[in-house]
């Protein structure tokens, strides 16, 4: 396939002075019950972070954090949720409070083993998360240590280095084209200090060389396909690695190796399905039938009509947008009831609350959010949320995402200790963690990815959601095996699998 989507790659950048300050970030983190070699990060301050420059040099007016999202038109069911992520993050760092996490330090971190006997089941459409079924009396485990529950803790400061953060959220309005203007105004007229933006690929591909031309510090917060190494751009969601491969493994060991294929038809479910195609034969499965659909189709007589020839063992359903997702009551009006997975549904749009049952009866996703996430932690995030924002009807995985983003690039920012973007990138290069209400997230420094805590999540007939099985730790390897090192080597690409040979039939 091939790729579009490079720009050309900026000047070469200004040298960073090299470290003489020390840094303490006075970091809290969760508490270790066994495993020597894992060291709490709490007992690593004060550390040296080589190539950061400690410059305290005061800088008036506000910290300009641009935001764009679809607020209306067909990705408006997430734009929304993410605006208000968004709004509720920045609400919180100019209150003086902060996610817990900093620099891991050379422990690393530990893994949780800890488990219900069997998968707790979250009720449907209740706010409060009412438990029905909290899975029994927990497992013993080998090594593991205990969560902290409350993560949101004082920072110290109101807002970032003593300055109130200013959110600038904008109306992509599902127009690529007004992306791209709203990125130059954004950059160009109101300097903002961070561009946190984008739902679709197609979307982060449009304004990615407008962000490498000024070399814009910039953070994507969705879930997506993978593949991009890009000096500027930090990528906070899941991707393939962490959802594709757990979730195409677990069906087809639980409901057989014939796969059917459907995606939205552009770059996140052509490459999502190359994933597919390359991995299911390493486990045994066989796509028998694959169909790209355009994001403006909401018509989908001719694909059932296709997925009941085929007979599949389950369907992988890899569908984005308002549109799309209308397969999912309609397939449920003709009696489909084969097995489904995805990567989009279910966490994102939330489908399991929008279409009456069983529409979404069967439904696997590998997230690293969905509200349902059944711990302490998790549910303070939603009483929080749902103080500010009463009439929501749920929050997403790209929600959260963005949430913990932004508290993320506050850190970032305290660490370097100003907001140059330049010194802010080497600070997301140092090896953070943080608390996110997903679990413990960590951005990797050479691929600017993100390590997530992983649960397989599933609907029943009735949609209440479950949890079937957990990765801790799920780390974004696949770039690190291309040799892409963003920190030595500066790069502006987004890799495919048609380059690298394990995707070569």
């Amino acid at each position: 396939m091939k790729n579009d989507n490079k720009s050309d790659q900026p000047a070469k950048e200004s040298t960073t002075e090299e470290a003489t300050g020390i840094v303490d970030p006075k970091i809290t983190r969760r508490t270790f019950l066994k495993g020597s070699a894992a060291v709490s990060a709490g007992a690593m301050a004060p550390m040296y972070l080589a190539g950061i420059s400690k410059s305290f040099a005061a800088k008036s007016g506000a910290v300009k954090i641009g935001h764009i999202e679809d607020l209306s038109g067909n990705l408006a069911v997430y734009g929304v949720q993410k605006d208000h992520a968004a709004q509720l993050a920045v609400s919180e760092i100019n209150a003086g409070l902060t996610l817990k996490g900093g620099p891991v330090g050379s422990g690393g971190l530990g893994a949780m083993s800890n488990h219900a006997t069997s998968a707790p089941v979250m009720g449907n459409g209740d706010k409060d998360l009412k438990v029905v079924d909290d899975g029994g009396k927990l497992s013993a485990s080998g090594m593991a240590f205990v969560e902290d529950e409350d993560v949101l803790v004082d920072s110290g400061e109101s807002g970032i280095l003593g300055r109130e953060v200013e959110l600038l959220n904008t109306d992509g309005q599902s127009n690529n084209n007004i992306w791209q203007q709203l990125t130059k105004k954004l950059i160009q007229e109101d300097k903002v200090d961070c561009l946190v933006a984008g739902f679709t690929s197609a979307e982060r591909e449009a304004i990615r060389p407008i962000v490498d031309q000024f070399k814009q510090l910039y953070i994507y917060t969705n879930q997506y396909e993978g593949g991009v190494a890009d000096s500027n751009t930090f990528c906070t969601g899941a991707i393939c690695e962490q959802q594709v491969i757990p979730v195409v493994d677990y069906m087809i060991q639980k409901f057989g190796p014939r796969v059917y294929t459907i995606a939205a038809d552009y770059n996140f479910g052509q490459l999502t399905a190359a994933w597919t195609r390359a991995f299911a034969p390493q486990v045994g499965g066989e796509i028998i039938g694959e169909e790209f659909v355009p994001l403006s189709v909401s018509d989908f007589t001719t694909s059932i009509a296709k997925v009941q020839a085929a007979k599949p063992d389950w369907v992988f359903t890899l569908l984005v947008g308002s549109n799309q997702s209308n397969y999912y009551p309609q397939a449920a009006a003709t009696g489909l009831k084969y097995p489904m997975a995805s990567t989009v549904n279910m966490a994102q749009g939330y489908e399991h609350r929008r279409f009456k049952a069983p529409s979404l009866n069967r439904m696997y996703n590998c997230v690293n959010y969905i509200e349902e996430v059944p711990t302490a932690r998790n549910r303070a995030f939603v009483k929080r949320w749902y103080k500010m924002f009463p009439d929501d009807p749920y929050i997403g995985q790209m929600a959260q995402n963005t949430y913990f983003s932004i508290h993320m690039y506050a850190k970032a920012a305290r660490i370097a200790g100003t907001t140059d973007q330049e010194e802010v990138k080497r600070a997301l290069e140092s090896g953070l963690h943080i608390e996110a209400p997903e679990g413990t997230v960590f951005m990797e420094p050479s691929t600017h990815h993100c390590s997530h805590y992983i649960r397989l999540a599933t609907a029943d007939a009735d949609h209440n959601v479950s949890f079937v099985r957990e990765w801790p730790s799920i780390q974004p390897w696949w770039l690190q095996r291309l040799g892409v090192n963003l920190v030595k080597h500066k790069e502006y690409k987004q890799y495919i699998p048609d380059e690298d040979p394990f995707f070569k039939s």
